[in-house]
């Protein structure tokens, strides 16, 4: 496969009947309408869609625990399967529920509920019992449900900060994608608002005034004015658009720094694009790990997270790594074991975890834990090539 580097490189809703997560490309259906309900089953421990108890790591079963999931729980998304998974970081997986095929990104309200990107629609997920609640088919045909790191479907996926709202970009193979707003009262589709291709991941600003989608494809990042649903396009694009579709070099996920409101872009370890989405206008900043990057989040604080899934060129880049970069700039950057894909953080801040289920090749299933303090890393089965993660 070719690779551009540049020279100077430096709502239909599905309700259980018991309540009627490509990355690179060179590198790589529905309709709103009245609630119908599903022929599926629920109960605390079961699989909603299959009435099969869950299952921890062990294979023994493990109910819903009362009152919810332990205070640093994990939950990923399984875009190996149709299940997310409940992961208890000292044991492993604890659980798990099925969704809809291939899960990309996840996001979890304060209301315990867990809204999940899947190829067939929206899932909502109580985290609190472990069932599914309905499932929220997309309003854009994205073709075919079908799996693989270019299938159609959710993407990337955001909650409004007054969880009125969620926002999730639909890759269209072949295409443009949109952007879909979820009014999570009424669990329909809303508003549909066209963006780039293949939106890896959404954001919201701080004020939830603003939604940000970023389009893989096509190098850019449509900025969406909540209010009006209104777009426009910043093009991102710190090593250039040469060999478009084909090129490495193109955005994959943002961070919204909570201090000004900037967008925060890794692009391979070495060049960070700081985007003001109010004049469009980008600067680069210098980063140190020299590797092809994926995930980014950021804490309160500013720090960012970037995971670094491993060398375009062997013989110019470094391996697999997580870096962690303080608002001023100085960065450390932890050596990982394989590709990985996403990343989250403990309450505390002192510990990472970065998911396995990188979307090409060497993906593997299982979470890295990164003590932040000590450097010292473990790896944790669980899960079926998880993608998104989140803390509960």
């Amino acid at each position: 496969m070719t690779k551009y580097r540049r020279a100077s490189r430096a709502a239909r809703v599905l309700l259980p009947g018991a309540v009627a997560v490509a990355l690179l490309a060179g590198c790589a259906q529905g309709s709103g309408g009245a609630a119908s309900a599903a022929d599926s089953t629920s109960s605390a421990g079961a699989s909603p869609t299959t009435g099969a108890p869950s299952a921890g790591s062990s294979g023994t079963v493990t109910p819903a625990p009362a009152g919810g999931p332990a205070p640093g729980t994990l939950l990923v998304g399984d875009f190996g399967s149709d299940t997310v998974t409940f992961v208890d970081p000292a044991r492993g997986a604890i659980g798990s529920v099925k969704v809809g095929t291939a899960p990309y990104g996840l996001v979890v309200g304060t209301d315990g509920r867990a809204w999940v990107a899947t190829a067939e629609g929206v899932a909502v997920v109580d985290t609190t019992t472990r069932q599914r609640l309905a499932l929220i088919p997309y309003e854009t045909d994205a073709g075919p449900v079908t799996t693989g790191e270019y299938r159609g479907g959710g993407m990337g996926i955001a909650l409004a900060p007054d969880g009125r709202r969620v926002y999730v970009g639909v890759n269209v193979p072949g295409g443009n994608g949109t952007l879909e707003v979820i009014d999570t009262a009424s669990l329909r589709v809303t508003d549909t608002v066209p963006v780039g291709r293949r939106p890896f991941d959404v954001d919201v600003s701080g004020d939830g005034s603003e939604v940000y989608a970023t389009n893989h494809d096509s190098f850019d990042v449509t900025i969406v004015t909540a209010g009006t649903l209104e777009p426009r396009r910043v093009e991102v694009a710190p090593y250039g658009t040469e060999g478009g579709l084909g090129s490495w070099l193109k955005p994959h996920y943002t961070a919204v720094r909570p201090s000004d409101g900037k967008l925060l872009l890794p692009f391979e370890g070495e060049r960070l694009a700081v985007v003001d989405p109010r004049t469009g206008r980008t600067t680069i900043e210098p980063m140190t790990a020299n590797t092809h990057q994926h995930g980014a989040t950021v804490t309160a604080d500013g720090t960012l997270l970037a995971v670094g899934t491993g060398p375009i060129d062997p013989s110019e880049d470094r391996g697999p790594s997580l870096t962690v970069r303080t608002p001023g700039g100085a960065e450390r950057v932890y050596p990982l074991e394989g590709p990985h894909e996403s990343v989250a953080v403990s309450k505390d801040g002192r510990t990472a975890y970065v998911t396995g289920g990188f979307t090409r090749d060497g993906y593997w299933d299982g979470l890295s834990i990164v003590d932040l303090d000590t450097g010292d890393t473990r790896r944790l089965e669980a899960g079926s090539r998880p993608l998104g993660v989140v803390v509960l």
